[in-house]
């Protein structure tokens, strides 16, 4: 809960309790049930994790479920990974590579062998939380370091692909061989894992360099018939790939969900009429020849998450003003914020507005202040939350992620609620309550549509309201037991667990009457515990062995 800008004293004297009613509620921050809560995990050069090359498969996991166990505490519900930061892998591939940047070695498995893929996607989703795997299209070799390439690398086997630019090697998007390898690498990936979500971040063609040329006019000499411009060609070549990828999704696994997290100004007015008012240097659109706006108008990406790393106060590109354009302009799909926690931690020449400690919070309101039509956040980036500069990590937990949320429902994703659980009991035991439940009925087919169960609760002064985010308490996986050992105080609660599919679609509830439980270690239990010590001394005393 936030802080009331006056004291409760002060509050009454100037005005009574209507006052400080609307006072606190002007405070609290609405915290919606269902909200895309999320962080990037970048691998590439070891941002955040691993946290160096060549770690142990024992450490490489220990790390993880660390940082995930941290983003869970916090209120996340879903991550996003980097998977392929450089047309290499984190997973076993046919196609490429393994990632330098997993083992120190490009093209070394880990040791012992696991995947690391597999291994992340099976501990999200034991904690009731999505996985979206974070992949970069075209970039190919990081820092052009030719010492460090595998034979087997595709730039190697492929050398014709590749367009040198800067210190990095990149797929040349011109060239159709590409998009179609480019699409089978991310249609390997939905087959074969059980993933929520494929993402793509904000590198399509190159940032420009100055001084720089992406030398793609034989390529555009050979496939632009018909374009008068290149840069026409160019988003061309982009929109065939993303329209490519999002058809081989929805064929193989439907439900599996389509993101991209762009540069946040798609285009100025003073360019385009339907552009942003901002006064942006550089544009997806003119820039990175992506058009994410057709995207999003032709139904081919799922959820657009655009970088708005820019503060309320930055006069060129307000975040405010950028965030409400692609509230407007998202044509029903959804729009999750990528919230520049990493700008908090002081930087030379930075924009002095981020070491206010309300920026970040006062963006997160702003977000919620748009009447649906901004679903969520994303956060770059792991490592940065995990610092908690200004407390923006301790204010997610204890104020605008205190309460858990379910990730937003996409209605243009088919599916069907499952059955509800039936026979719910709940059990004193030492650790807390332990509530059990069956399962829906196997034979209507519907238990394999089950994939967590939401946990809710309610003191008996309270009706128990599942739209209320208050009580829900948990989002666990599969398994149909729940040890509640959070119970804020002795007294009289009621229950109730609903079903909830991949898509998070939820069942009806199953109730549970009202029963009197003790939190676990009470003064209560203590006195309990010595009572008994007595009682078995008192018994040894008449019965002497």
């Amino acid at each position: 809960m936030q802080k009331l800008a006056k004291p409760l004293w002060q509050i009454a004297k100037t005005g009574g309790l209507l006052v400080f009613f609307c006072v606190n509620a002007i405070a609290q921050p609405f915290s919606p049930k269902r909200e895309f809560r999320a962080v990037w995990i970048a691998t590439v050069a070891n941002i955040d994790w691993p946290s160096a090359k060549g770690l142990s498969s024992v450490q490489q996991q220990e790390e993880f479920i660390n940082l995930l166990d941290f983003h869970r505490r916090n209120g996340m519900n879903a991550l996003i990974v980097q998977v392929r930061p450089a047309t290499d892998a984190f997973y076993f591939s046919a196609l490429e590579t393994w990632s330098e940047w997993l083992t120190g070695k490009q093209g070394t498995m880990p040791e012992p062998f696991y995947d690391p893929l597999q291994f992340m996607i099976e501990e999200t989703h034991r904690r009731g939380m999505e996985f979206h795997a974070w992949i970069n299209p075209y970039r190919a070799q990081f820092d052009n370091d030719s010492l460090k390439i595998h034979p087997d690398h595709i730039t190697r086997r492929k050398p014709e692909w590749f367009i040198t630019y800067g210190k990095m090697k990149l797929f040349n998007p011109g060239i159709p061989e590409v998009r179609q390898y480019i699409t089978d690498v991310v249609a390997d990936i939905v087959r074969r894992y059980d993933i929520d979500g494929i993402h793509f971040d904000d590198y399509f063609y190159p940032y420009p360099i100055q001084g720089q040329v992406f030398n793609d006019s034989l390529t555009y000499k050979q496939y632009g018939k018909g374009f008068t411009k290149i840069e026409d060609w160019r988003r061309d070549n982009v929109n065939k790939l993303i329209e490519s990828i999002s058809l081989q999704i929805k064929q193989i696994k439907p439900y599996v969900k389509f993101g991209i997290s762009p540069f946040g100004v798609w285009r100025n007015r003073s360019q385009d009429v339907r552009g942003s008012p901002t006064q942006a240097g550089q544009t997806c659109y003119d820039h990175l020849y992506a058009d994410v706006r057709l995207w999003l108008e032709k139904g081919w990406i799922d959820y657009v998450a655009p970088q708005v790393y820019f503060s309320i106060e930055f006069d060129k590109i307000p975040y405010k003003t950028l965030v409400d354009w692609w509230a407007e302009n998202s044509f029903g799909r959804h729009v999750y914020i990528g919230q520049a926690a990493y700008k908090a931690i002081p930087q030379p020449n930075g924009d002095l507005a981020w070491a206010k400690p309300t920026q970040l919070p006062e963006q997160i309101r702003h977000n919620r202040s748009k009447n649906g039509k901004v679903q969520g956040s994303i956060f770059f980036s792991s490592r940065s939350l995990v610092s908690n500069p200004n407390g923006i990590a301790d204010s997610l937990r204890e104020n605008f992620y205190k309460y858990i949320a379910l990730p937003p429902l996409m209605p243009w994703k088919a599916g069907t609620p499952p059955l509800p659980p039936t026979e719910l009991e709940v059990l004193q035991s030492k650790k807390g309550a332990l509530l059990r439940w069956s399962p829906p009925d196997q034979k209507t087919g519907l238990q394999r549509a089950v994939r967590y169960y939401a946990i809710y609760r309610a003191p008996a002064n309270q009706a128990l309201n599942l739209e209320n985010p208050a009580h829900l308490i948990a989002v666990t996986g599969p398994e149909n037991t729940f040890l509640d050992q959070n119970l804020p105080a002795d007294g009289q609660y009621r229950y109730a667990v609903t079903a909830l599919n991949r898509l998070y679609q939820e069942s009806k509830a199953v109730f549970s009457p009202l029963v009197k439980l003790r939190t676990p270690g009470t003064w209560t239990d203590f006195v309990i515990t010595l009572l008994n010590i007595y009682k078995k001394i008192a018994i040894e005393k008449k019965n002497p062995r």
